[in-house]
C-alpha cells in the first residue's frame, strides 16, 4: 500500500503565488450557486477562500448584466477568486481588462466544465484535447493578468485520454501558479469513482500547488483525498451545498481526528434565515426568495418527511412565506447527515 503524503493539512497553510491562505480547504466556483450570499454564509463558518461563479469571458466582454451581478463582492468577501471560461486569447485579454475594475486575488482558467453546451463551443473540458493550444492560452492570460493565475482541469477527456499530467506540465511551464484537478474525466461528469492515482501522479510531477477536487463531501472524504494524493489543498464544491458547516468541521478533523457534531434543526433554521435575508438584500425580495428555493432543498436534505415542506418552499414568493417554512423545518431535532462518511 502506498504511504500517505500529508503535506497539505500538516502545514495548514496553502500558498498559491502571492496568496497565502490559513487553511488548505477552499470553496470552489459553482455555476448558478456561488453568488455573494452563498459565499458569505460559507465564510461565516470558516471558509478562508472562495471563488465567485464561473464567468464567461465572452459574456463579460459583451457586457452581460448577469455577469456584472456575478462579480458583486464586499470587503469581507476576501480573499476572492474569479474563474474565467473561454478559449479565445483575444477575448480573454479583453475580459482581463474589464476585470481590472474589480478587486480579486486569484484568476482561474476553466478547462474542466463537462457541460455539453460549454464543450460544444470548444470551452471548458474540451480544452484538454489540445494541450499545446491550452498552454498558449494560459501563457496569454498569465502575461495579462494582474493576479496569480491557476488552471482547473480534469483527469482527461475520457478513459482513453487521461492526459492530466501532460497538461499540467505544459501549463506549469506556461506560468500558472497552481493547478486545480478534478479526479474524473469529462465523460464521467460528476459520477463514477474519483481517480486518486492520477491526482497523485500530477502532484508528484509538479513544483506548484495542486488543489484536488471530487467527492469532497465530508471531513472523512477530504482527509482521504489528502492521504491518497498528497495534494496541497482541496476544493469543496457539492460538499458545501446546504452544508456550510463543512468548513467548521474539516480543520479539527484534519488536525486531530475530531469529528464535530452535525447541526441540529434549530441551527439549520437560523442559518437558512440568514441565507434567505442575504439573498433578499442582494436581489430584492421577489428574486431573492426565488433564488433561495434551491438552497432550501439542499439545507433540508437528510431531514425525514421533508417532501411536503420542500413543495411548499418551491411555491413561496415572499420572505414571510419562506420564513414560515424554515421555522417548520427547524422543528426537527435530528442532526442532518450529508453522507454516511460523516458517521
Amino acid at each position: 500500500m502506498t504511504p500517505p503524503l500529508q503535506r497539505g493539512y500538516n502545514s495548514f497553510v496553502l500558498t498559491i503565488g502571492t496568496v497565502v491562505l490559513p487553511s488548505p480547504c477552499l470553496l470552489a466556483p459553482l455555476a448558478g450557486v456561488s453568488d455573494l450570499p452563498f459565499r458569505t454564509v460559507n465564510r461565516s463558518f470558516g471558509c478562508a477562500f472562495a471563488f465567485a461563479e464561473m464567468i464567461s469571458a465572452r459574456a463579460l466582454v459583451y457586457q452581460n448584466r448577469n455577469t456584472a451581478t456575478m462579480l458583486s463582492s464586499l470587503p469581507a468577501d476576501k480573499p476572492l477568486g474569479v474563474q474565467l471560461l473561454g478559449n479565445d486569447p483575444e477575448v480573454m485579454k479583453k475580459a482581463l481588462e474589464i476585470l481590472r475594475n474589480h478587486e480579486f486575488d486569484l484568476l482561474d482558467i476553466n478547462a474542466a466544465c463537462p457541460v455539453g453546451k460549454v464543450t460544444g463551443r470548444g470551452e471548458g473540458a474540451s480544452l484538454l484535447r489540445d494541450s499545446k493550444a491550452l498552454a498558449e492560452l494560459v501563457r496569454t492570460v498569465v502575461a495579462h493578468s494582474p493576479v496569480p493565475v491557476t488552471l482547473k482541469i480534469r483527469a482527461g477527456w475520457d478513459d482513453t485520454s487521461l492526459n492530466a499530467r501532460e497538461v499540467a506540465l505544459r501549463t506549469q511551464e506556461a506560468g500558472i501558479s497552481g493547478l486545480f484537478l478534478h479526479g474524473r474525466t469529462r465523460a464521467q461528469g460528476y459520477s463514477g469513482r474519483v481517480n486518486y492515482r492520477i491526482i497523485r501522479e500530477v502532484k508528484e510531477a509538479l513544483d506548484i500547488p495542486v488543489i484536488a477536487s471530487g467527492d469532497a463531501l465530508s471531513p472523512r472524504l477530504i482527509k482521504k483525498m489528502f492521504d491518497e494524493t498528497g495534494c496541497d489543498g482541496v476544493a469543496i464544491a457539492r460538499g458545501a451545498l446546504g452544508n456550510p458547516w463543512i468548513f467548521r468541521e474539516v480543520d479539527p478533523y484534519l488536525r486531530n481526528g475530531t469529528l464535530l457534531p452535525r447541526p441540529e434543526g434549530e441551527e439549520i433554521a437560523r442559518t437558512m434565515q440568514t441565507h434567505l435575508d442575504l439573498c433578499i438584500d442582494h436581489y430584492g425580495e421577489g428574486v431573492g426568495t426565488l433564488v433561495f428555493r434551491k438552497f432550501f432543498a439542499w439545507y433540508v436534505r437528510g431531514i425525514a418527511d421533508i417532501k411536503v415542506l420542500k413543495e411548499k418552499a418551491f411555491r413561496a414568493t415572499t420572505r414571510e412565506q419562506m420564513l414560515g417554512i424554515i421555522r417548520e423545518a427547524g422543528d426537527t431535532r435530528e442532526p442532518v447527515y450529508y453522507s454516511a462518511h460523516y458517521r
